[in-house]
């Protein structure tokens, strides 16, 4: 099994945390300390050996920050996790926060006193955060200490190790593209800027750009490293030795210089002294990274990382992966569809039970290298916790007459899956099926959507919610992430959110979810994902539209649909997708799986 169901969470451990780390700040003579759920790359996948956050506070989520000050403590979380927050951590010694609304820059203006010295680990917080940190230091007339070191590495006794995890060539025939060419397209958006070399910190970007997959981080082929681009020349990649291969190695040698991560400051510094123009990402990089080039006398160029877009915008050859893959894990999805109908009626099957035998069955591939993040299998009310993690403490059995959430994915070679649906067990109440059919109108209205180039996610967004808007419902989470190839299962830059900001281009791909979660009672998300389509010509129009092709091609349940809530177009929108579920994926069924689904698409 990829996923292990160990309860990860100890709320008794707040307590005695942050006592040890008290004492160690009055030792370095810090008033406070800020501790984010992030390493050195600021991204989602954070190895065991980074996880401060958690070991200080006991929050598992994939987001969030706590604070310590001598006589005061709070974590701050995200919409997402807001019933998470409470289970896992000690509201005692640290009281939950809203992310978003209650940001921990307010909490820190109401609390810091003159004099006072709150320090921060200088990888851990970008550039574009330590702004406003420093911001409300100087208002509160106290002072903002960037650290080396971090003080909750010194009093953390059984830290595991770093990540050590094998490196592998990701071969050309699956990526559509070399590394000498993706070199070359980010030299000339360096020498755009008028810049002479680019810092990349996210290992993502390091993975597309060298053509390499590695496995640091659970679930996410991520090879933890940094790079250095120059306009001309040779990049240098910053990654442990031990992760290459000697094969590996040659091949990386041909198109980079190869060092290890305790070079990389010396490399930044080596920049300032000979002037660079240094393009970093106020967003992504440590302020530990700005401050190592400025500080030797270079310029720092603020743009986004430039790998991101490019990576984005998938070319044909890795669309063409991802509707394989898709078109495999549909097969996989179905079957453990037909199988979950027949157990859950047992009343013995659990959440673990269902996490387990979806992976059983994808794993019958022969093509799984891993599933693409930890199954949300959410039973009543655990499927109202939007990023719920199933464990042995929380397993419930799944009830009879209420929904059931279960959101997985699965990395194969070719492409990165991501699906969520929601499944009715027993018979459902009519509220329950109002609920699900307003998400279904939210996810068609996405799925169907026409615009214009230059349309970004945040415009698409209200298209998800506007149904649920109109019953006075909504949901705290984005409608939509991108997902990357063989890669991230949440990839960047563009979303469909209300922070989605970046025109969405042909090729990108994004998830499609809309949810409704009553809390303490069930949950309801609809997820498939969509290729954003070239712009085409609509008959009587004016300018051509971009559109969405859905590569996700499992069926819906039809027993939680109202067909009456339903306008026409969305109806035979849905008799349509599974039309082409029918065609595309039963001849791939066994013969049980393959009556299930005719079953299970039966026209609305």
């Amino acid at each position: 099994m990829f996923q292990n169901f160990d309860d990860l969470s100890d709320p008794s451990c707040g307590a005695p945390h942050a006592a040890l780390l008290r004492a160690e700040l009055k030792r370095l003579g810090l008033d406070g300390f800020l501790i984010p759920r992030a390493d050195a790359h600021q991204g989602e996948y954070v190895p065991p050996h980074d996880c401060r956050l958690q070991w200080l506070t006991g929050f598992t989520g994939s987001a969030g920050m706590a604070a310590v000050l001598g006589e005061d403590a709070a974590v701050f979380v995200d919409g997402r996790y807001t019933i998470q927050v409470r289970e896992q951590v000690d509201m005692d010694v640290f009281p939950a926060q809203h992310l978003i609304t209650e940001p921990v820059t307010e909490w820190l203006v109401a609390r810091l006193k003159p004099g006072q010295k709150l320090g921060i680990d200088a990888m851990l917080h970008t550039v574009r955060e330590v702004r406003r940190l420093r911001e409300i230091c100087k208002e509160a007339g106290a002072e903002l200490v960037t650290l080396e070191d971090n003080p909750v590495d010194a009093v953390w006794a059984d830290r595991p190790e770093p990540p050590v995890g094998q490196v592998m060539l990701y071969p050309t025939e699956l990526a559509g593209r070399g590394s000498e060419d993706k070199i070359a397209e980010i030299q000339k958006a360096i020498q755009d800027k008028k810049a002479d070399a680019c810092v990349l910190t996210q290992p993502d970007s390091i993975a597309w750009l060298f053509n390499i997959r590695g496995s640091d981080v659970t679930h996410t082929p991520l090879p933890l490293s940094f790079a250095t681009v120059p306009a001309e020349g040779k990049p240098s990649l910053y990654i442990d030795g031990r992760k290459l291969s000697n094969s590996v190695r040659d091949a990386l040698a041909d198109l980079t210089e190869i060092s290890e991560p305790a070079d990389f400051q010396g490399g930044l510094k080596t920049l300032g002294t000979e002037g660079k123009k240094v393009i970093i990402d106020p967003s992504l990089a440590g302020i530990g990274i700005a401050e190592a080039i400025t500080d030797a006398g270079g310029t720092l160029v603020e743009a986004s990382d430039p790998v991101l877009l490019p990576k984005a915008v998938k070319n044909e050859v890795e669309l063409n992966g991802a509707r394989k893959a898709h078109v495999r894990d549909a097969a996989a999805y179905i079957a453990f569809l037909c199988w979950f109908d027949e157990e859950v009626a047992k009343v013995e099957l659990d959440e673990i039970g269902a996490a387990e035998k979806l992976e059983e069955f994808r794993a019958a591939t022969g093509e799984l290298k891993d599933i693409s993040f930890d199954t949300i299998s959410g039973a009543g009310p655990n499927g109202a916790i939007c990023h719920y993690r199933v464990s042995r403490t929380s397993n419930l059995k799944i009830p009879q007459d209420k929904p059931f959430l279960i959101d997985s994915g699965a990395q194969y070679i070719d492409g990165t899956t991501d699906i969520t649906r929601t499944l009715a067990v027993g018979t459902v109440s009519e509220e329950m099926k109002k609920h699900y059919t307003l998400v279904l109108k939210g996810h068609i209205a996405i799925s169907t959507a026409k615009f214009p180039e230059g349309t970004t996610g945040a415009q698409l967004d209200t298209l998800a919610r506007i149904d649920l808007w109109k019953a006075g419902l909504d949901f705290d989470h984005g409608t939509g992430h991108g997902v990357g190839t063989y890669l991230g299962v949440h990839e960047g830059p563009q979303r469909i959110a209300k922070t989605g900001h970046v025109p969405l281009k042909p090729g990108m791909i994004l998830s499609n979810e809309p949810g409704y979660y009553p809390a303490g009672e069930y949950g309801i998300r609809l997820e498939n994902l969509e290729i954003v389509t070239a712009p085409k010509d609509i008959p009587g129009g004016e300018r051509p539209m971009l559109g969405f092709e859905t590569i996700t091609l499992v069926p819906f349940d039809r027993r939680l649909i109202v067909g009456g809530m339903l306008a026409s177009d969305e109806r035979s929108w849905l008799n349509r997708y599974h039309q082409r579920v029918r065609s595309e994926i039963g001849p791939l069924l066994a013969a049980k799986d393959r009556i299930w689904l005719e079953q299970a698409t039966e026209e609305l």
